[in-house]
């Protein structure tokens, strides 16, 4: 097992290097058996045996289906105060293509996005954490299930996550291959897209391929409204905000009838934005185009317009903060504190739609690495310690023993 190849400052990093191999031996055996949204089982199951070891004062299962908390109590809890840390634990359904010893055991199932070495940083915390005990207040350590797509934060948050555990503030980190190992970015604002489903019926009339005046086709009405979805942006959207509108799949006809016009057509596409009035905007103007172009041409159009995640918006007092955490380990010029937002979405939004809070991004990219939600992505272990110790030193110094 390696050790950790990457330096920082402290005694958390120093400490959890100690045990790196066995970190590392977690997040592999994590990657090898991956399970999707409310079926982490297994991980759960790993997540709950390493933390009775840790020490945590205490275990509570159950939450959000497969959700698991731990609190661990510092060395005084006189400052009243509680802090969170989020983990995501779910896979995806994609087929893995990597060789090496850990890939999946689980036909159509991987880690592609990280969340095992999300998991086991927090577990590495929680391990330092109970072991040190080097703050005045309560950690809430929260592994959350179904991020991809389940929105697994909504459903802990719904059976009453922060009624149970009112942390003052709660923090969470993704990896992020584009920046180098040993790096942390963060915005003290938008850091990831809202993310919404859209779904454009069109109905027209069925008919032979050879008689096309007989129908009304409603794959023409779709090639209009693909070409014309698109000037929504560019011609309503205001150049300073941000958004994205891509139809992503279109269902038509039978492949096998060469001649035969449908009577339906369906697409299927997502919107990204930041602000909600420009997510408001882009849903009337999409219910707008589609209907006057589908009636101008004969047919009906009906969009379904689904609200999926909100915007990530960090709080710009916490992610300050968690920034000075970050320079504290790695140094002033390794931390990012204007990081460029991505179109991408997360579903630790509605958890800072409640509580005060950061997301981060921790740097693992290197020679050879892939993206997020790449058939050959794996997570960088060297980057395990620092992951922990940060989140480490976001409860230390957030909750600080009197001097």
């Amino acid at each position: 097992m390696p050790s950790s190849r990457l330096k920082a400052s402290g005694r958390a990093f120093a400490h959890i290097a100690q045990f790196h191999p066995e970190l590392t031996a977690l997040r592999r055996d994590l990657h090898a058996h991956p399970e999707l949204g409310y079926e982490e089982i297994y991980t759960s199951g790993r997540v709950k045996e390493a933390l009775k070891l840790c020490g945590v004062d205490e275990l509570h299962t159950g939450i959000g289906k497969t959700g698991v908390v731990a609190l661990i109590k510092g060395r005084s809890t006189s400052s009243g105060r509680m802090v969170g840390l989020r983990a995501d634990m779910d896979a995806l359904t994609m087929v893995e293509q990597n060789d090496f010893s850990w890939r999946s055991t689980k036909a159509g199932m991987m880690h592609g996005c990280g969340h095992d070495g999300h998991t086991t940083m927090l577990v590495g915390a929680a391990r330092y954490l109970a072991g040190t005990r080097d703050f005045d207040g309560t950690a809430v350590l929260v592994f959350q299930p179904g991020e991809e797509g389940f929105a697994g934060a909504r459903q802990m948050i719904e059976e009453g996550l922060f009624q149970r555990f009112p942390v003052d503030a709660i923090y969470a980190m993704h990896n992020w291959p584009a920046m180098k190992p040993g790096t942390v970015g963060i915005n003290p604002g938008p850091m990831m897209a809202a993310a919404d489903r859209i779904t454009i019926e069109i109905t027209g009339r069925g008919g032979h391929g050879a008689h096309a005046y007989l129908a009304i086709d409603p794959i023409l009405v779709a090639a209009h409204i693909i070409t014309a979805v698109q000037s929504i942006v560019s011609r309503n959207v205001r150049p300073i905000d941000s958004a994205v509108i891509s139809l992503c799949a279109i269902h038509a006809g039978d492949m096998g009838a060469m001649s035969v016009i449908p009577g339906k057509a369906t697409l299927v596409g997502t919107v990204r934005t930041f602000q909600p009035e420009v997510q408001d905007l882009i849903e009337r103007r999409l219910a707008e185009l589609c209907s006057a172009i589908a009636l101008g041409l004969g047919a009906t159009a009906t969009v379904h317009y689904e609200r999926v995640y909100p915007a990530t918006i960090n709080t710009p007092a916490e992610a300050n903060f968690a920034a000075d955490v970050a320079e504290s380990l790695v140094g002033a010029e390794h931390v990012v504190r204007d990081m460029e937002p991505s179109m991408g979405a997360e579903d630790f939004s509605f958890m800072l739609q409640t509580k005060p809070g950061a997301y981060l991004r921790i740097g693992q990219g290197g020679e050879g690495s892939c993206f997020l939600h790449n058939s050959r992505y794996d997570f960088n272990d060297d980057i395990l310690p620092l992951g922990s110790a940060l989140h480490a030193g976001l409860i230390e110094q957030s909750m600080p023993l009197s001097t």
